[in-house]
């Protein structure tokens, strides 16, 4: 007997009430995308559960795909046999024997209640085979090594051991759509991993100052956005060419304002760049007290010019937290190139951590920025990354 399905369940989304259809659709549509490179899988979506048929795929290959979709809480291996008794005490009789340890313990589900044994005598009927034809295991309810799963549905008896545990939240996709500030540190990668886990679909922007910083720490941000692909499919990467702002920012704007100032941009030109592509929210990076234009301070003068709503992931994070989820979504190596982004090639000796919103005012509102943010905007270059392939779509307008 082989294992012919990957049962899915999930974890939070199973809790949701009447727009659950909603939700099951968008994890199924995510699933079927993720495993692009498994063309004769095939997908069957349930209300508490959902399975993978492999039809000769590779299994462990599959699961490794899925661990990494948000809204799967864990997936099992499983075996479908006939709701026969004898049937299902020798499937799982093969299971253990292909599980590693020496004490297990069965659970046994029956939502076909004409299935003619209930499921405590089915537990004992399964272990009892299982003890006489195996020599070095136990049973132990508690803590087992291996715990053989029967569930006896209608249509058949699936059979499973051990899970492995995904990524559980919300499908991508589901909660609607955000805009990250994406720079090429570590912080604002695991900043739209997090808030992906929440089910919002993320567009990213970064705002790139040639010649000032190279095409090798442009290339690390698009690097960034491919492998968060992984975790929810398309994103939509909008380079800002931002040289011109930053240059006249800090040419005439006082040096210790310049950053918070440099923010304030950053902020305008992506609320025009959201509301362009129908986006409800902006992300950022951002951790309380990590530097100077992340002290509260800073945040409440540079919030000022954005009616959006700010996601902050990371407010109440530790930097060594950030640090070890940026490994786990393997973004740490790509953001530790020693490439430099707009916003710590112009950092100011002296920023200010403490801005006042009056003397920002007094410093900002005299210069006109209309025409370079419009050009900034004008000249946005969008890269278009999913998990199947990386494609681009240019919007530069030469207008010079």
């Amino acid at each position: 007997m082989e294992y012919s399905h990957i049962l899915v369940r999930y974890g939070e989304l199973a809790l949701k009430g009447k727009n659950q259809k909603h939700f099951v659709t968008k994890l199924k549509q995510n699933v079927k995308k993720a495993l692009y490179a498994f063309p004769d899988v095939s997908i069957k979506g349930k209300h508490d559960h959902m399975y993978i048929l492999l039809n000769g795929e590779d299994a462990s290959a599959v699961i490794n795909v899925c661990k990494d979709i948000f809204g799967i809480q864990s997936c099992s291996l499983a075996m479908k046999v006939e709701n026969e008794e004898e049937t299902i005490k020798e499937s799982a009789l093969e299971a253990l024997r292909r599980e590693d340890g020496t004490t297990f313990k069965v659970t046994t589900k029956r939502p076909n209640k004409d299935f003619p044994k209930s499921s405590q005598e089915m537990n004992q009927i399964i272990g009892g085979h299982l003890l006489r034809n195996t020599e070095d295991w136990k049973v132990n309810v508690h803590q087992p090594d291996s715990e053989i799963r029967v569930e006896i549905r209608h249509d058949a008896t699936y059979i499973t051991a051990n899970k492995i545990y995904g990524k559980g939240g919300l499908p991508v996709g589901s909660a609607g759509k955000t805009l990250l500030l994406l720079s090429g540190g570590i912080d604002s990668p695991v900043a739209g991993y997090l808030t992906m886990k929440r089910g919002v679909q993320l567009e990213a922007i970064h705002f790139h100052s040639p010649p000032f910083t190279s095409e090798r720490a442009k290339q690390k941000v698009e690097d960034l956005a491919q492998t968060l692909t992984k975790f929810g499919g398309e994103i939509k990467l909008h380079v800002v060419p931002f040289t011109e702002v930053q240059q006249k920012i800090f040419k005439e704007t006082p040096d210790a304002y310049g950053m918070t100032i440099m923010r304030r941009m950053m902020l305008r030109i992506s609320e025009q760049i959201a509301e362009q592509h129908e986006i409800l929210s902006l992300t950022t990076g951002e951790s309380l007290g990590q530097v100077a234009s992340q002290t509260m301070e800073s945040m409440h003068v540079i919030n000022e010019v954005t009616n959006y709503p700010i996601l902050r992931p990371l407010v109440a994070m530790d930097k060594l937290d950030i640090m070890e989820i940026s490994r786990q979504i393997d973004a740490y190596e790509i953001s530790i190139r020693p490439y430099e982004d707009c916003c710590t090639i112009f950092v100011p000796k002296s920023p200010k951590t403490k801005p006042r919103k009056e003397k920002v005012h007094q410093f900002e509102d005299p210069i006109d920025f209309s025409q370079e943010i419009k050009r900034a905007i004008e000249g946005v270059e969008t890269l278009t990354f999913d998990v199947t392939k990386v494609s681009q779509e240019s919007m530069y307008e030469d207008l010079f």
